[in-house]
């Protein structure tokens, strides 16, 4: 529901073969207006093409960022806590597919087909601790492991284990306490010990807040435009999930070790990085796009984004650090990618819109299949195109290519693909320095037809649905016509299909009530691109 006026951030990839002048133009396209502070390094083979830094790692001081500055790196952690993982599985002290009841006390008989590899791949089942809606208090506060490890005991599991994936720092919090159990060490300690230290990885270490680190930038977020110091968080919460720092230098040199055999076997290599569902291994998200292999992985925590992405087959990495929550490090990240193998990159300053036919346009019109329940719907309204996301609202595209669009409300880039016939096949979607690509599924769009309901029908559905603890959607009825209002959101007009079946038309999403065997309407089911969520009638 959080995304329920979510808007695309797409970023325009498409520029000129390691030409550090472009890389740097890129980067300042980002840093203009302090949407991006922080330090980027290119590296081919070992060998540094690009390394800078950018805005000021203290804001008070006036203290520049430099390729030295250390910087949380949020989620990149993870990728050092599975390495942990499979080497104590390669010394004999555990096995990926143990149940995690033989290493973590008084787990719930829920838990039973839990086992580490669950964790490791997030397909277990259990709740993110990052989503308590106390989170933002408990934060503050030093982390008592044993205290959270009891709440998530308390907790049901979301899904069967195995069943699906669903990202979970609650995952890798439990691994931390694995490796602590079958260490007799702590997480931090282990870590610096048995991988950082012989690695020869300076900059790199658990972040702690009382410590004096040499060298940490400040975390910052944009508010209106203008920086601020970013909310605190104790730095024990984040244990094996997300509480080391680090450097471009340091993490370049971790991803030549570890991809090069130093640390772990090439089975375990082989382990971490085959992807599963969601395209995600063991603390690593591993995907092909347009035929380019990319091994990566991202890091959000207060005041600090991050982006590592690492192309095997080419030998090239890219790490973006940022010290200010955005976007930008992911976006970055991507586009020095695409500069490193050559591609152009296209900054939205300079596109130039030019207007097409509407016999063209028309060509491009259909459904394209994004992903499992996402499709990219594109429609010919009043001689323009416009684009809709499963879940999203719909907006303009605008040509400055015969099969390239862009949007003005964002960063935005459409490419519609031909075959030698002209036909449209596919489509390539650019968002966030990410290349996404989807087949064409229909040329035509069936949009949703309205049908009246009488007054009575209508009334049935008045009243206050909970969709979790403290988030509701309010369903009221004004003039003959039924509305939806989430917590902290508009309200927005539902418009019927069937009986019980309604839909919105400011974004793509569907309501359906149920009624029990009296006729009383019990719950309702929000329908939002690949979601479904239950809200129970409140009394």
């Amino acid at each position: 529901m959080r995304g329920l006026l979510a808007l695309f951030l797409v970023s325009v990839a498409a520029g000129f073969a390691q030409d550090p002048q472009r890389m740097d133009e890129v980067v300042k396209a980002q840093a203009a207006g302090n949407r991006f502070m922080g330090a980027v390094l290119v590296a081919k083979d070992g060998q540094i093409l690009f390394d800078r830094a950018y805005g000021l790692a203290n804001v008070e001081w006036q203290v520049p960022n430099t390729p030295e500055t250390r910087f949380r790196i949020g989620s990149i952690t993870k990728q050092f806590t599975a390495a942990a993982i499979l080497l104590l599985e390669e010394r004999g002290k555990l096995g990926i597919d143990d149940p995690v009841s033989k290493h973590v006390a008084d787990t719930p008989a829920a838990w039973g087909p839990i086992t580490l590899r669950h964790l490791l791949n997030h397909t277990s089942g259990i709740p993110a601790f990052t989503a308590w809606p106390d989170y933002e208090i408990l934060k503050r506060s030093p982390l008592e492991l044993e205290k959270g490890l009891m709440r998530l005991r308390e907790q049901p599991l979301e899904f069967a284990p195995g069943e699906k994936y669903s990202y979970s720092n609650s995952g890798y919090l439990l691994l931390g306490h694995v490796i602590e159990k079958v260490t007799g060490q702590k997480y931090g300690t282990f870590v610096h010990e048995q991988i950082l230290g012989p690695l020869g990885l300076k900059d790199t270490d658990p972040d702690s807040n009382a410590a004096i680190i040499p060298r940490r930038a400040s975390g910052y977020v944009l508010a209106k435009g203008q920086l601020q110091n970013a909310a605190y968080v104790n730095m024990e919460v984040p244990h094996a999930a997300g509480a080391l720092y680090s450097t471009t230098h340091d993490l370049m040199l971790w991803t030549q070790a570890l991809m090069g055999g130093r640390l772990l076997s090439a089975a375990s290599l082989e382990k971490m990085t085959t992807p599963g569902k969601g395209d995600y291994g063991f603390g690593l998200v591993v995907r092909t796009v347009a035929e380019r292999k990319s091994i990566e992985h991202g890091g959000g925590i207060e005041g600090f984004n991050t982006q590592m992405n690492h192309y095997p087959e080419s030998r090239v990495t890219v790490v973006v650090l940022a010290n200010v929550n955005g976007p930008a490090a992911t976006k970055l990240a991507g586009q020095l990618g695409d500069l490193a193998h050559g591609d152009r990159v296209v900054l939205a300053s300079e596109l130039k819109e030019i207007t097409l036919p509407v016999e063209t346009l028309r060509k491009y019109v259909g459904v394209y299949q994004l992903a499992p329940k996402i499709t990219n719907t594109i429609r010919l309204v009043d001689g323009r195109l416009t684009a809709q996301l499963s879940g999203q609202a719909a907006y303009p595209l605008f040509a400055y290519a015969e099969r390239e669009f862009f949007l003005k409300i964002a960063e935005a880039r459409e490419e519609f693909v031909t075959d030698e016939s002209g036909r449209v096949t596919h489509f390539i979607l650019y968002q966030n320095g990410r290349v996404q690509q989807g087949p064409r599924i229909s040329d035509t769009v069936a949009d949703r037809v309205e049908i009246t309901l009488p007054q009575t029908v209508l009334e049935r559905y008045v009243g206050t649905y909970e969709i979790r603890r403290g988030f509701d959607l309010m369903i009221t009825l004004e003039g003959g016509q039924l509305r939806s209002q989430a917590t902290g959101q508009g309200a927005a007009p539902l418009f019927a299909e069937t009986e019980t079946k309604f839909f919105l038309r400011v974004v793509d999403a569907q309501i359906e009530f149920f009624r029990d065997d009296t006729g009383a309407v019990t719950h309702l089911v929000l329908h939002q691109g690949p979601a479904e969520v239950k809200g129970q009638r409140k009394p």
